[in-house]
């Protein structure tokens, strides 16, 4: 099995669906979780609480770690495989192959400008949340003020309400989108539903599951951003309040007068 796995084009393409099925997963749970916070901040790190540094959390993130390597890797594998099985061809320049979608040829390189967007998104938030937490601090100092490792709401604030970040994380989840796009129909083709009646529908699936994905991210993002807008309302513990509702509400208020 384990031959299978590493040696045949369809095992790594099995392992690269698998990996892909679960992250799809995840973020799709990550998606929901986030828009806990444009309801509620107490109730989304009340969340955060519960995903801290505890031990089936630590479990679940090395897992993902695992899967995002295993992803990449093989990803990088069968791109290798597929430049040297088209000897001289790769060299002539020749038109766009009909029914060749852009993202399909290009999912490497949008999986690589994922990878780094993970990397910021790290940055960002599993560094001054989980990371804090499972070194035994409380919480950091960000943007001059303490942040509660918890305190993902107050986090999120201080984050979007730097238009830079705003700018990265979209294009990030742009190309999270053509990726996931190709990837989820790739992922369905590959376990053998790719026939006349499904190949429609498992386009449609793909555009829906990677839309859904991308538009949740991207509502927390810039409804956090537009929050910030506000003059004082920027402050990371003014925008933790529910939803920016409150905060937006008194600051704009303000600005009548």
């Amino acid at each position: 099995m384990s031959c299978f796995l590493c040696n045949s084009s369809l095992g790594k393409k099995l392992v690269m669906s698998v990996t892909g099925c679960c992250l799809v997963l995840f973020l799709l749970f990550h998606m929901s979780m986030n828009l806990v916070a444009l309801i509620s901040a107490d109730a989304y790190n009340t969340i955060c609480s519960l995903l801290g540094a505890n031990w089936y959390a630590l479990v679940a993130t090395a897992g993902l770690a695992v899967l995002v390597v295993l992803h990449f890797v093989y990803a990088l594998i069968l791109t290798i495989n597929n430049y040297r099985a088209r000897g001289n061809q790769r060299y002539a320049v020749t038109a766009n192959e009909p029914g060749v979608e852009w993202s399909s040829k290009n999912m490497l390189v949008l999986g690589v400008i994922v990878v780094l967007g993970l990397g910021v998104h790290l940055v960002h938030f599993w560094s001054k949340m989980m990371l804090v937490e499972w070194m035994g601090a409380e919480g950091s100092m960000v943007g001059g003020e303490f942040i509660h490792a918890t305190d993902g709401a107050a986090l999120i604030a201080f984050t979007f309400s730097k238009w830079y970040n705003v700018v990265i994380y979209l294009v990030w989840l742009a190309a999270l989108w053509f990726h996931l796009n190709h990837g989820v129909w790739s992922m369905i083709q590959t376990v053998g539903w790719a026939n006349d009646i499904w190949y429609p529908r498992i386009k449609c699936i793909a555009k829906i599951v990677s839309t859904l994905v991308v538009l949740g991210f991207a509502a927390v993002v810039v409804a956090f951003f537009v929050c910030s807008l506000c003059g004082d309302c920027g402050s990371a513990a003014a925008c933790a309040a529910d939803a920016c509702n409150a905060c937006t509400d008194a600051c704009c208020a303000g600005h009548t007068h």
